[in-house]
């Protein structure tokens, strides 16, 4: 009788699609207006190298687009019987940052240089000392800027620079569009005015001035729109790119395309000030909803913005679990030379939880998960390294607690910088990505780093194609007035918050000290690095 029921508004157009654009996946998701998921498609993609640049062609684009709205498309005919033929809503959503610029004939100019990319020092460098605000490397602008510092001769045939999102956004509607939060991976955003900052803007205009280009920043960067604008509609030449086989009705209202971050924290209902999200898998970052800016900008956080423009502190780090899995993966090999063919998960939880039963500092064992550089700490290489003194207290509690606490160890010292310098107030984290697997282990190493209560959800792991479908639901069923925030809580997640842990005093402490020697030590990581090439 349910699949009755979804069949009927699968028919009546009632449904809502998102697609987000991954780094090796496209997926897409088709919800109601409750946000429960009813079908859903995927296409696997890889980001390839080329003239040492990270790229996908426009024809990957293309076809992953297509295939994994027909795949979309097959799942809701096998379990429903109907063939999608128009949905209430629609929103897009891609990785954020990188480049692709066109000429005024709409042919890109360059191929696409993704956020993988680290080619852009100089430019960064520049632009965070003109600004006096952290520029990274994978923007928008600071790729834009490299270009014209390098003396590439495209630049001066640019007329449009934009996103994955905002480029497949621009070839369904024909609207040159970014939601807020992808266009602050753009440039900086001014949270007052939910557009670029006009000041910095206008510092950037006299640097193109100065290099002989005559258009200005915003006559070639996207349009900016918060949350719950309308941002267009399916074209009939969208349409027929989107479903080729002609199915698909054009004229369906799109919201504002979104970048993987801002999607993230819709996906985790922490878009309200004082919340937010720490994802921890192979790498990890926290994303904190501020309650105003920061007193200056610092190097190691990032400044993004909410999809409804609130500013948000980010903190990025390359390592997290790789060294920890690489030794969970040792001991299961030991096993196996004893006869013990160990299944996996029971392993994790095993070790995992041996952890708590190590001391809080873990017993002066110390190790650095750096698989890859690491700029929170001032590493473009990384050597995976474990150290004790003799009198440490070697055992494997404190072996595994110790690998547990560095998976986090860059993480904290930059957001050590927004809780102790700028004091800025957490009430709560929610917590997802495989770190977290392991019931309440992952989860009271994390609440004692942030030193804020760390909930984890069940359903935690929608991902960003239900985040950018529930923009999209959003933007057509709100209530008049209504805030994302409140929308998300009532409508979405119903004032459900998951499983709660809170930090405990003693982990709290046994971390400060576990710190002390991470920061100290950093001199031992380093003649690693340099001896060991």
């Amino acid at each position: 009788m349910e699949n009755v029921k979804i069949a009927k508004l699968i028919r009546n157009g009632e449904t809502v699609l998102g697609m987000e654009f991954g780094s090796t996946r496209i997926k897409a998701v088709l919800i109601d207006a409750a946000g429960n998921p009813l079908a859903s498609g995927s296409h696997g993609w890889e980001n390839r190298l080329e003239n040492q640049i990270w790229t996908y062609s426009l024809t990957d684009i293309k076809e992953g687009l297509q295939d994994c709205y027909a795949k979309l498309k097959q799942d809701v005919q096998e379990k429903y019987g109907e063939t999608l033929k128009r949905v209430a809503a629609m929103g897009f959503s891609g990785m954020m940052h990188g480049y692709m610029a066109f000429d005024a004939q709409d042919q890109l100019l360059v191929p696409f240089r993704t956020w993988r990319n680290t080619m852009t020092e100089q430019a960064a460098k520049e632009l965070s000392e003109t600004f006096s605000f952290n520029i990274p490397q994978r923007w928008s602008v600071a790729h834009l800027y490299q270009a014209i510092l390098n003396g590439e001769s495209h630049v001066s045939q640019i007329s449009f620079v934009t996103t994955l999102a905002g480029y497949i956004h621009w070839q369904l509607t024909g609207e040159k569009v970014v939601g807020v939060g992808e266009a602050a991976g753009m440039f900086p955003i001014d949270s007052n005015t939910n557009d670029y900052d006009a000041a910095m803007a206008a510092k950037f205009d006299t640097l193109l001035l100065e290099k002989g280009l005559n258009y200005h920043l915003t006559d070639i960067f996207p349009k900016v729109l918060a949350a719950g604008e309308k941002a267009g509609v399916l074209s009939e030449t969208g349409a027929k790119l989107l479903d080729p086989a002609g199915d698909l009705e054009a004229g369906i209202l799109l919201c504002p395309p979104e970048g993987d971050a801002g999607t993230g924290m819709t996906a985790t209902n922490s878009v309200a000030v004082r919340t937010g999200n720490v994802s921890a898998g192979t790498s990890v970052f926290a994303m904190i909803v501020l309650e105003q800016a920061l007193s200056k900008y610092y190097e190691e956080i990032d400044m993004v913005t909410t999809p409804d423009g609130k500013p948000v502190a980010m903190v990025h780090c390359n390592n997290c679990t790789s060294d920890l899995n690489a030794w969970v993966g040792l001991f299961g090999e030991a096993l196996e030379a004893f006869g013990v063919k160990p299944d996996m998960d029971t392993l994790y939880g095993t070790l995992y939880r041996k952890a708590l039963e190590g001391d809080a500092d873990c017993g002066g064992l110390l190790a650095y998960n750096y698989f890859s550089g690491e700029s929170i700490t001032g590493f473009e290489e990384g050597r995976p390294l474990f150290v004790r003194r003799p009198d440490s207290k070697f055992n494997l509690a404190n072996f595994m607690r110790v690998h547990l606490l560095t998976s986090l160890g860059a993480l904290k010292a930059g957001m050590d910088i927004l809780v102790k310098e700028e004091k800025v107030q957490i009430d709560k984290m929610l917590g997802h990505g495989g770190f977290f697997l392991t019931k309440g282990v992952g989860q009271r190493v994390m609440a004692a780093a942030m030193q804020t209560p760390v909930f984890v959800m069940e359903t935690a792991g929608e991902g960003g194609a239900w985040g950018i479908a529930l923009l999209a639901a959003y933007m057509i069923g709100k209530a008049e007035g209504q805030t994302l925030p409140d929308y998300l809580n009532t409508v979405i997640f119903h004032g459900e918050e998951g499983s709660v842990m809170q930090p405990d005093a003693a982990d709290v402490e046994g971390f400060e000290t576990f710190m002390k020697d991470y920061k100290a030590g950093l001199a031992i990581e380093r003649a690693a690095v340099e001896q060991l090439r």
